[in-house]
């Protein structure tokens, strides 16, 4: 179960990025710094500091030799992290997203 809606989240960015009008992937990839110094100082409100450590501590996760499940265990040691993995593709990725339509609206006019 988890797996399909895992499955259906990374379709629903891939979805988002695709669509026409849509930011493409690497303008929503250069614009993660600009929207965690957004965040941080308060300017993009709709990324809130929780959300924000929480894709900070998914982080950490992936990287850190420290696992829920260690990586020896080959095939479900690896399965965590990567489900972590694109836990925050995904939610960079949407969130990018918004960011951009957000700067793109806060500067018009």
């Amino acid at each position: 179960m988890a797996k399909a809606r895992r499955a259906a989240q990374v379709y629903r960015a891939y979805q988002d990025v695709s669509r026409p009008g849509s930011p493409g992937l690497m303008t929503r990839i250069r614009a993660l710094p600009r929207m965690v110094r957004g965040a941080l100082r308060g300017e993009y409100r709709d990324l809130g500091k929780g959300r924000l450590s929480m894709m900070g501590l998914a982080i950490l996760y992936i990287v850190s030799p420290i696992d829920a499940i260690p990586d020896f265990l080959l095939a479900i040691g690896i399965v965590d992290d990567f489900g972590v993995f694109l836990w925050l593709a995904t939610a960079l990725l949407g969130e990018s997203g918004r960011y951009v339509t957000w700067e793109k609206n806060r500067q018009l006019p």
